[in-house]
């Protein structure tokens, strides 16, 4: 059995489009501008495609040291800003359960996003300096933090999984609608909850949960709409376990390092099968 990196992804502003990549650099994080800016509301809260959906059709792209964010549907013109601009005070922001500091990218840029999804919002960008703990009960380390994703640093899955998941619903449903950042091939569906230490490119990686599932797998991100019911309907037969539904892997990589397209995942340790 050969496990290979087939796709990359990183969303660098929360809940927004991803980008594909051919290559990447890897931090304690997570890969290099994943989710490391967000959306927050008047209350400093964290604002996702579970309330505002068509977040996804707000497409980001990087080149040379700025992001523009671009509306799929060309609605909009796009708004472009530097990858380091911020400004003001830190502001405590909150992802979930977890408070973190966080600075304004720009009052342009927090009135674009207002303006386009029709509620008024700020911008804001994860410094260096700010720092959130993963969640201890699964970490490794006290040291490993995470940025403004849900919870761990990494997502990943085999493409098996997902060949499963259109074989028990009947349709293709598309590997965007998971917002994972390493998709992979070689093993069964599902290897990837067995995964408990690995190496890609040199880099040490531990598998630590389960990722649960939401309503935001049913929205269409080419559309910036639910669809249906899928895949949620089709996952709740097969893989529910303590009443959450659970498709894909959260990963810590503790240290910094690349990963590329059709890197080898040299497995060391495994987990025990989960018991659906």
């Amino acid at each position: 059995m050969e496990l290979t990196v087939t796709q990359l992804h990183i969303y660098p502003v929360k809940s927004l489009a991803g980008i594909s990549l051919t290559t990447s650099k890897v931090e304690a994080r997570g890969l290099q501008y994943d989710r490391r800016w967000m959306l927050i509301d008047d209350q400093n809260l964290f604002l996702s495609q579970r309330k505002f959906p068509e977040m996804a059709l707000l497409q980001p792209s990087i080149a040379e040291g700025n992001m523009t964010i671009a509306h799929k549907n060309n609605r909009v013109a796009p708004l472009s800003f530097s990858l380091e601009a911020s400004m003001g005070d830190a502001i405590p922001v909150t992802v979930w359960d977890d408070t973190c500091p966080a600075r304004e990218v720009s009052k342009e840029a927090s009135g674009w996003f207002s303006k386009v999804l029709g509620t008024s919002c700020r911008l804001v960008k994860m410094p260096e300096s700010s720092v959130r703990p993963a969640d201890p009960k699964f970490a490794i380390s006290a040291e490993d933090k995470v940025s403004f994703a849900d919870g761990y640093p990494v997502l990943m899955f085999d493409e098996a999984s997902l060949d499963l998941l259109a074989e028990k619903s009947g349709q293709d449903i598309p590997a965007d609608r998971f917002r994972a950042n390493i998709i992979f091939r070689g093993g069964h569906a599902h290897i990837e909850d067995e995964l408990k230490t690995f190496e890609i490119n040199g880099l040490t990686y531990h598998g630590v949960k389960p990722c649960s599932r939401c309503i935001m797998t049913t929205i269409d991100q080419q559309k910036g709409a639910i669809a249906n019911k899928e895949p949620l309907k089709s996952l709740a037969t097969y893989r529910r376990v303590d009443n959450k539904i659970k498709f894909g892997q959260n990963v810590i990589p503790p240290g910094h390092g690349t990963i590329r397209l059709g890197d080898v995942i040299h497995v060391k340790e495994m987990n025990e099968p989960i018991a659906f």
